[in-house]
């Protein structure tokens, strides 16, 4: 069986009474820059090599990615698979493209050698510039809230970014593995997305997954920073599953899921009230949507295609939220807020939104964190939850805002 066949055939993760000590880690550890990673709760990839790149034409993405994968196919590649990120911008080019090897390993999480600890990456001596200052951006959330209450817009998801400058060059690996073990059960990735550029992150939101029939989205909105403390942070978590605020801005984002996948569905389950997901920094509202394909052909890739992007990384509706990030960040949000993750030529595969992550490149780094903006939102708070969510990345890199 060739790697490639394995990533369409794993299921699940390893026993957990005989877990596959290092099989995962040690993908984890073979990962160097211009490599491909992809950790999932049901995987562990890692490609070495571009055999054939996506290419950026005027077709549908998933229309040139299944022709790459027949011509691979074609070409005497068995079982190929594509791996890469989609940017935000639709019209943007992709970095997709079928690796030339392709090493599988079961999900980080089974390997016990995840809970091993790693050193600080990096340099201790960061230079920081906030892009734009935390008052600028403050101002930005406030313009925002005050034209939803002119009734311009119902939500808008404003980012900023954090320019992290070193005096010696990144060492991406070290980055990684930081990411990894503090999440093991999330999404966590590094990928190259041009000559030198690395997209690397840890998300914690599903966009879709498809296995056979079977199709699965978890869409987070609505969050609250965690804390150190154990009776504060319950209380937390207690406390975002009863606002009222970040309900109704979770209900939003789970009916434009529900509204995008019930064309393509026989059947379609979306819980009645959201439960909650926890990473090390982060409280986020999560609700489950299980489905099963009205058509067997349509891929996952085709799925994430007309879920992208939701309310909770763009805004409502989705023309009008568009221009408002146009009009209010002062950078390209590139590959924040697109897509990350595989596919094959069956059309199974795993798409995740590309949040909690940061692009490289030299000895700079650019980390991305965006709030999701309602009528009912506080420009402080808002500039709070993104400086929460920008730990994930200063903690693997030894940095602090």
């Amino acid at each position: 069986m060739s790697t490639a066949s394995q990533v369409a055939t794993h299921k699940s993760p390893a026993d957990p009474a005989h877990p596959a000590v290092g099989a995962a880690t040690s993908l984890l550890d073979a990962y160097t820059p211009g490599d491909r990673f992809l950790a999932t709760p049901d995987r562990t990839l890692l490609a070495h090599g571009a055999a054939r790149q996506v290419p950026h034409d005027e077709r549908p993405l998933d229309e040139r990615v299944n022709a790459t994968l027949a011509e691979a196919g074609a070409a005497g590649q068995e079982s190929p698979v594509v791996i890469g990120a989609i940017p935000f911008d639709h019209e943007a080019p992709a970095a997709l493209s079928v690796p030339g090897a392709l090493r599988v390993a079961p999900p980080l999480a089974s390997d016990p050698l995840i809970a091993l600890p790693v050193g600080v990456s990096g340099s201790a001596d960061w230079r920081i510039r906030p892009v734009p200052e935390p008052e600028v951006y403050g101002a930005g959330v406030a313009s925002a809230v005050e034209r939803m209450w002119r009734g311009e817009f119902s939500k808008v998801v404003l980012a900023r970014t954090l320019e992290l400058t070193s005096r010696t060059p990144l060492d991406v690996p070290a980055m990684l593995q930081r990411l990894a073990r503090r999440d093991p059960l999330g999404y966590t990735f590094a990928l190259p997305t041009g000559a030198g550029r690395t997209l690397i992150g840890a998300s914690p939101e599903l966009l879709v997954s498809r296995q056979g029939r079977q199709v699965v989205a978890n869409p987070l909105a609505g969050s609250t920073p965690r804390s150190a403390d154990l009776a504060e942070d319950v209380r937390r978590a207690a406390t975002l599953l009863e606002s009222v605020k970040d309900l109704h801005e979770h209900a939003v984002v789970v009916d434009a899921v529900h509204q995008a996948l019930a064309p393509h569905c026989t059947e379609l389950t979306v819980p009645a009230r959201p439960t909650l997901i926890r990473t090390a920094t982060m409280w986020h509202l999560s609700t489950t949507v299980t489905g099963t394909l009205t058509a067997p052909d349509t891929s996952a890739l085709a799925l994430a295609c007309s879920l992208h992007p939701t309310p909770a990384v763009c805004g409502t509706p989705t023309p009008t939220a568009r221009q408002v990030i146009a009009e209010t960040e002062p950078f390209d949000r590139g590959f924040f807020t697109g897509v990350v993750g595989w596919g094959n030529a069956r059309g199974d595969g795993e798409w995740v939104v590309t949040i909690r992550c940061a692009e490289t490149e030299e000895r700079t780094l650019r980390l991305y964190a965006g709030a999701g903006i309602v009528a009912a939102s506080e420009p402080e708070a808002e500039t709070a939850e993104t400086a929460a969510k920008f730990r994930t990345f200063l903690s693997a890199v030894g940095a602090e805002l």
